[in-house]
């Protein structure tokens, strides 16, 4: 998009851009904000006026600058050749569009959207919605040549944009439903996402019938219609090839096309472990499962929970540790519709062993939880620390005590703080003294690993 049209400049140069909180005019949806969601209908030719741009509320120079604020974003689309299946696959295309803005960030999908504009390119010009639109329409006619008409409708009224959540959550959801019937094992190939290689070189997301993409925002059935549409584009078809261990989910042709897509940083890959080789994560993970070896469990946070985890540590410092392409062993990217999964942390136990996860998500995925173990696991209600977990999951008789040695006092913790631990790290960097030296595929073994904050962390607890 040339300069001398548009306020900023446009491009791929800008993938990968960061806006922190002191350098942005304004902030559209993320954590602060109460409502906020994006979403993608195909609809009848004659429904769709080609090329208009409508703004409901508020334009960007009316909003208060410094803020977060409510955000909605409709694109509308027609085109002969062009099926519902491909709705959830072109909203992420608009992740991917929006950050070829300079000082424009979006980060996250579907109704978790968290966007910043720049203050340095709102002062150049860029003070509208419009512009954002006009910059969607170019690109997803010069990307999707059978789109014919599209539309743009950004929603700023913060009642408005409440008013419509209800009705993109739904769409959310009679997609997702559609997927849950079909089995790993019925299909001969699975499919690669990289559209988040620009904040994540090294991963690919593998998106096959019962493990949905990260983002939660891709299913098999998507990833099948876009490679269909645009087999050269950033989703691909995977072909499974031989199954390595079906337990872990390992497979030939994901580890082949891992270590193509990675330059050989990533060798393989575990669909449904979060310790054996875990699936890599870009950024726009709807959740964390993490391991707390005080219970020997797992415990699972979505981006929405605010405050700190049952491990006294906030989804955003976890997330730090979990994006970026890497394989931490226990940190594991996810999104809410792979809880539904039968194949859900399959080699690490399943539900089994999940000893604690936010009220919400636990509504949201009580059904596909095996029966009378729901209620054993605990939540922020139940417990706020390890120690209040602990005494939960003894009270409920969660089947994770099973895993725990017979009661002996002290020297069960005694005995417990000597248990071997042993981490498999993809890339562990050792900084000391000015020199920075990384540890490729390292395995390490310790007789006890001892985690705290430093005591100049404003955060420690006294």
């Amino acid at each position: 998009m040339a300069s001398d049209t548009f306020p900023v400049e446009v491009g791929l140069m800008f993938e990968g851009e960061r806006i922190r909180r002191n350098d942005m005019q304004l902030e559209l949806g993320g954590p602060k904000a109460d409502a906020k969601w994006e979403i993608v209908r195909v609809r009848p030719a004659g429904d769709v006026v080609d090329g208009e741009i409508r703004v409901l509320g508020p334009d960007l120079d009316a909003l208060a600058p410094g803020m977060s604020h409510p955000v909605g974003v409709l694109v509308e689309i027609s085109g002969e050749k062009l099926e519902e299946d491909i709705e959830g696959v072109l909203e992420r295309r608009i992740h991917e569009f929006l950050n070829y803005v300079e000082g424009f960030v979006h980060l996250n999908q579907r109704h978790e959207i968290w966007m910043r504009l720049s203050r340095r390119s709102f002062e150049k010009g860029l003070n509208s919605f419009r512009y954002l639109g006009q910059v969607l329409i170019r690109l997803f006619r010069d990307d999707l040549p059978i789109i014919e008409a599209m539309q743009v409708t950004w929603i700023s009224d913060p009642d408005t944009v409440r008013e419509m959540l209800d009705e993109a959550v739904s769409r959310y959801e009679t997609r997702d439903a559609r997927a849950r019937g079909l089995l790993d094992e019925d299909v001969d190939t699975f499919y690669g996402c990289a559209l988040c290689q620009s904040f994540a070189p090294t991963h690919v997301c593998v998106i096959t019938p019962q493990r949905y993409a990260n983002c939660g925002a891709i299913s098999w059935f998507d990833g099948r219609a876009a490679a269909g549409i645009d087999p050269k584009g950033p989703i691909f078809g995977i072909a499974k090839g031989a199954c390595l261990n079906e337990k872990t989910g390992e497979y030939e042709g994901i580890n082949e096309i891992a270590r193509k897509r990675s330059m050989g940083e990533v060798e393989r890959v575990s669909l449904y472990s979060a310790f054996e080789f875990p699936h890599t994560s870009c950024g726009c993970f709807e959740g964390i499962a993490f391991y707390i070896p005080e219970v020997d469990g797992i415990a699972v946070v979505h981006r929405g929970f605010r405050g700190p985890a049952v491990n006294g540590i906030p989804f955003s410092t976890m997330a730090d540790s979990t994006a970026g392409g890497r394989q931490v062993s226990g940190f594991h990217g996810i999104s809410i519709e792979y809880m539904r999964s039968s194949r859900f942390l399959q080699a690490d136990g399943g539900y089994g062993r999940v000893v604690w996860m936010p009220g919400e998500v636990l509504e949201r995925v009580r059904e596909y939880i095996p029966d009378g173990l729901a209620d054993r696991i605990a939540t922020e209600k139940d417990a706020l620390s390890v120690g209040e977990l602990k005494a939960f999951l003894e009270k409920t008789g969660h089947p994770v005590t099973g895993r725990w040695k017979p009661d002996s006092g002290r020297e069960q913790d005694k005995d417990r703080k000597q248990e071997k631990t042993v981490l498999r790290l993809s890339e562990l960097p050792i900084r000391a003294g000015g020199i920075t030296l990384v540890l490729k595929n390292a395995r390490i073994t310790a007789e006890r690993v001892i985690i705290e904050r430093r005591p100049d962390d404003p955060r420690r607890r006294t």
